[in-house]
């Protein structure tokens, strides 16, 4: 039986890394993926998954208004597992479509993303998959001090931990940074000195 799978991870845990190796595994057997993203993740390119170390591979760009479910019976019906990276990006509607695919035609669909925001707040893709997930998944990484990061804390140029602003902001280390809560919240009091 498919299942409908999110591994969520802090930023840098190696998500996108995760999702290339996944759709390589399948290939090396012979198998067909589809590999898709949110569109408005243009990072590195509007139809490029890339992680931190290099792996690169085309992947279908996803807008918000597009309907997962009708792109794969119109063109991908013949695919052994839809990959998607970013899927915290996705919205709600994009998450029930892949749910609706699971379980209509017996398909695996394997999600890699976020959990929460630099705010910890969930984001609505991450928080329909929690909702609907077959299985779910935590990609670790560590703080800088040592302990599990939990938090995307987003940086300001000066170096301080930002708490207000857009929910999404595209960016990498240069914006972001993987902390324990403890961390974060010793950050946010050492901004405000």
């Amino acid at each position: 039986m498919a299942k409908l799978y999110f591994k969520y991870g802090t930023m840098g845990s190696s998500k996108s890394a995760q999702a290339l190796i996944t759709k390589f595994n399948y290939e090396e057997r012979g198998m067909s993926v589809w590999l898709i993203k949110p569109a408005i993740d243009t990072r590195d390119g509007a139809s490029i998954i890339k992680s931190r170390i290099g792996l690169y591979a085309e992947a279908d760009p996803i807008n918000a208004d597009d309907d997962i479910y009708a792109m794969y019976v119109a063109s991908h019906r013949g695919c052994d597992v839809i990959i998607a990276d970013e899927c915290e990006m996705f919205t709600e509607d994009n998450i029930d479509q892949m749910r609706r695919i699971v379980d209509e035609f017996n398909l695996p669909v394997i999600n890699f993303g976020l959990r929460a925001d630099f705010r910890t707040r969930l984001f609505p893709g991450s928080k329909r998959l929690f909702e609907l997930a077959d299985s779910i998944t935590e990609i670790k990484t560590v703080c800088a001090c040592g302990a599990k990061a939990t938090v995307n804390a987003r940086i300001s140029p000066d170096g301080k931990v930002v708490t207000e602003g857009a929910q999404i902001m595209l960016g990498g280390n240069e914006c972001y940074t993987a902390m324990c809560h403890r961390c974060y919240v010793n950050e946010q009091k050492k901004g405000n000195e």
